[in-house]
């Protein structure tokens, strides 16, 4: 069993920022139930490459999770919501702040008759304030919170987005983690159920933080400042690909220059230390642009091994797969999804030695579950099917 087996959560949100953090739980054991509303329901069911009416985008975020389709918009179908979350353990929901209110389905709506729910809501800016109203996707946050300012290119002080949805992503994760906090609050006695506000800006400042902001953090006019490590990241251009290294340390210079094929320079007082680096700069550029020009991957990965270098290549997607360590961990699993064919998906990260996590069920069909979930809730599946509350 996994770690999470027997707890019940209702996830209404959308998109990633809410279920990511629900795949993530259904994969450590969770029985996670899927509302949609008729018609577009999740617009990742759309968005991107697909086959057979399932994109890979909703599959990457909605595994193990079993879907009922309800119109909330009808007093039944709000009545059939309200009994599914009467004994749930957790509410998920990511709607623009007061639409759940406006249902009769807030926080407090649901505490009334369920006093140990664990009910999290996720928005943009959050529930109140001058953003709040606003409509955002993951790029705005990237904006808003600083972190397309932290990928500014130094060349041309042009701001750049990070392409993967990193703010909707960090915004699941910190709501996965929030969600064990309050079941282990509940567990240990420590608080019945409890609200979980989370604005994707909130997460996303406290995730760039640590170190895009190590300069920043130090008020004082007198801190002795530096640039940020990140700010030092760049990929090494080989003759025949692309690798990402860092030699910090006077052992890993020494290190570099041997997967070179300059073993000499590391004794070369000009960039024996870290002193002596920074003050010949002019030399050490050139030279290392001189050397990367007429190495290639293969053989700079090898010198970088034997020398004992922080080195990777970089993978493509494509690559990634096949990459000797990806392939060890055995971080991929391919299966057959009913609609999609052949997927390939990661495991959940985590490894448990006791109660492990798993690949769950493969994403729902739009409504696949909506008869076995309003049965199983006591209601006449077929009436409500026939009445339009459920589809």
């Amino acid at each position: 069993m996994g770690p999470l087996e027997g707890v019940k959560i209702v996830d209404l949100s959308v998109m990633i920022s809410g279920p990511l953090a629900g795949m993530m739980l259904a994969d450590q054991g969770a029985d996670v139930v899927k509302v949609e509303s008729p018609g577009l329901g999740d617009i990742m069911r759309f968005l991107g490459t697909s086959k057979g009416g399932m994109t890979g985008i909703f599959a990457n975020n909605n595994r193990g999770k079993r879907s009922i389709v309800v119109d909330m918009k009808q007093a039944e179908g709000v009545e059939v919501v309200r009994k599914l979350m009467s004994d749930a353990d957790v509410v998920i929901q990511n709607f623009r702040p007061g639409a759940m209110e406006r249902l009769g389905l807030g926080y407090e709506d649901v505490k009334a008759f369920n006093e140990d729910v664990i009910y999290v809501s996720i928005s943009g800016f959050g529930p109140d304030g001058p953003y709040s109203h606003r409509r955002v996707y993951d790029n705005v946050i990237q904006a808003a919170s600083g972190l397309a300012s932290v990928q500014t290119d130094p060349a041309t002080g042009v701001p750049s987005l990070f392409r993967t949805l990193i703010c909707d992503k960090v915004t699941s994760y910190t709501a996965a983690q929030a969600i064990t906090a309050a079941l282990f609050a509940r567990a240990t006695g420590k608080a019945k159920g409890q609200h979980i506000v989370l604005a994707m800006l909130d997460a996303a400042v406290s995730f760039m933080w640590p170190d895009s902001a190590m300069d920043a953090a130090l008020l004082d006019d007198d801190a002795n400042r530096t640039p940020t490590i990140g700010s030092n990241y760049a990929v090494t251009t080989l003759n025949d690909g692309h690798v990402a290294v860092s030699a910090v340390t006077d052992s890993e210079f020494k290190g570099l220059f041997a997967a070179y094929g300059r073993p000499d320079l590391g004794d070369d007082p000009r960039f024996s230390n870290a002193v002596a680096r920074m003050q010949n700069l002019a030399d050490l550029v050139p030279l290392m642009r001189e050397f990367a020009e007429r190495t290639s991957v293969d053989d700079f990965m090898a010198g970088a091994e034997t020398h004992d270098v922080p080195a990777a290549r970089v993978n493509s997607l494509d690559e990634l797969p096949h990459d000797p360590q990806v392939v060890h961990n055995e971080i991929f699993v391919e299966r057959q999804h009913p609609l999609a064919g052949t997927i390939r998906e990661p495991r959940p990260a985590p490894r448990f030695s006791e109660t492990p996590a798993s690949v769950s069920a493969p994403a729902p069909r739009f409504g696949e579950h909506s008869d076995e979930i309003a049965t199983a809730l006591g209601f006449d599946a077929a009436a409500l099917r026939a009445a339009g509350v459920i589809h």
